[in-house]
């Protein structure tokens, strides 16, 4: 018989008092067997109250619909596996192993895993969103772009009545205020966030306004965050053209845009640390580098000191150094004398010689002279030659084009006829009576008008 099974008629022979009296541990201890035993592991939706933890880490509260109500336990080592923080009125998915409390007698039931409710759906939605971007490339390290290391403009992307930007900007101040800090306000959650985001990402591409971008929030449920888990903001900041550094929520909070990002930080606070250098850490490296300046100006002096001193013990007269220079100065000159002397006897004769051989090979010039100059006046007499010749067939065919000018015949006294359309009558046959035709003459031209056609056989 199960425990959902209806209740069966009053048996009375079980009204009769039993040999066996059972304690009331006995009694619960088998009734939470039987429970244990016939009710297995399963999943339960509900809403959340009366939650406490106690200060032992385990977490104590009420699952309730609006028609039940179970008390649930939840231990320490399976609640510090939670990645969110539960809260009365949550509406949850729980997967329980129904049990007693033996020591109160009460019903209860042991959470093995807690989650929002719909986070299973949204969960597999999130997995599978994050395998095709990562198949797509936007995951890969190679594309990942380092962080600039002293930005002068930093931009924000959040919401402006967001805790997260009053982190950001308090930490900005403290660790780097000579940054400009741009905030492009957008909502990250609710209805058409994800676009809205996108759209706040590609605004800050396109400006161009700034070196580093911090897309943050704070941190929430997973439905909370589901804005930064579209693929239109991942997009968005694969494509940003500045380096990107993502802090969302807390540090057991990751979102799509995690991933994408150039740098994941694991809270708001965090990215801006990541985004800056500490000015506080750079003073005290500035002074320790400082002091090793000094430091090592100090040896370098005590050095130059001591180098000083030996100089100093090697020192000699200036009169000795002089007669010592002289000396040397002297037999320099000789030797410089030497061997200017040897140099000018060797270009002399190199001189001798290259002057004989140009006298050897220097060609006779004047007679190659007279030889250009008979050339020059025969080239002359041909060029005259051949332009008297040109000029006598160039005359020849301006009389021959002369004969075959039309407008000569025209001088002796002929015509040209041409009808309407500009054709030339070549022959009578080509008119009748009544014509009109053209015709042409030595001075000008006139109409005529055909009053009679005759061949050569009329």
């Amino acid at each position: 018989m199960s425990l959902f099974d209806p209740p069966a008629a009053p048996d009375r022979a079980r009204l009769v008092p039993p040999r066996v009296v059972l304690s009331v541990a006995d009694f619960v201890a088998q009734a939470r067997a039987t429970i244990e035993r016939e009710l297995a592991l399963l999943w339960i939706g509900g809403e959340i109250s009366n939650f406490t933890r106690a200060t032992s880490g385990h977490c104590y509260f009420t699952l309730k619909d609006d028609r039940a109500q179970l008390r649930c336990v939840m231990f320490r080592g399976r609640a510090a596996l939670l990645d969110f923080a539960p809260r009365n009125g949550q509406q949850v998915e729980v997967r329980a192993q129904p049990t007693l409390y033996e020591a109160r007698g009460e019903f209860q039931v042991q959470i093995d895993f807690m989650r929002p409710a719909g986070a299973g759906a949204l969960h597999e939605r999130f997995e599978r969103l994050k395998r095709e971007l990562a198949d797509a490339g936007l995951f890969d390290a190679a594309r990942k772009r380092d962080l600039p290391r002293f930005p002068q403009r930093i931009g924000i992307v959040t919401s402006l009545q967001a805790a997260a930007l009053r982190d950001v900007l308090t930490t900005l101040r403290a660790r780097w205020p000579a940054a400009c800090v741009i905030v492009y306000p957008t909502p990250v959650q609710g209805e058409g966030a994800a676009e809205r985001i996108a759209q706040a990402v590609d605004c800050a591409s396109t400006r161009a306004e700034v070196d580093v971008l911090i897309v943050c929030r704070g941190g929430g449920s997973l439905e909370d965050l589901w804005a930064l888990n579209e693929a239109v903001v991942a997009h968005a900041i694969a494509r940003c053209a500045v380096p990107v550094v993502a802090g969302i929520g807390h540090e057991t909070d990751t979102t799509i845009a995690d991933f994408v990002a150039d740098v994941r930080a694991p809270t708001p606070t965090a990215a801006a640390v990541a985004a800056t250098p500490d000015r506080v850490q750079l003073a005290r490296q500035l002074d320790a580098w400082t002091a090793r300046l000094a430091r090592t100006a100090r040896r370098e002096l005590e050095r130059q000191a001591q180098r000083v001193d030996s100089l100093e013990r090697r020192l000699v007269s200036p009169g000795r150094q002089l007669a010592q220079q002289r000396d040397a100065l002297d037999a320099t000159r000789q030797r410089l004398q030497a061997a200017a002397a040897r140099t000018v006897e060797r270009a002399q004769w190199r001189l001798g010689r290259v002057v004989a051989a140009l006298d050897h090979a220097r060609p006779d010039l004047a007679a190659r002279r007279r030889r250009i100059e008979t050339l020059r006046e025969r080239l002359v007499r041909a060029a005259q030659l051949d332009a008297v010749r040109r000029a006598a067939r160039v005359d020849a065919a301006r009389a021959a084009l002369a004969h075959l000018d039309p407008r000569a015949v025209l001088a002796r006294g002929f015509a040209i006829a041409r009808t309407a359309d500009g054709a030339i009558v070549r022959d009578a046959s080509q008119l009748v009576a009544g014509t009109r035709v053209q015709v042409s003459v030595a001075a000008g031209h006139f109409d005529a008008t055909v009053d009679r056609v005759a061949t050569d056989g009329d």
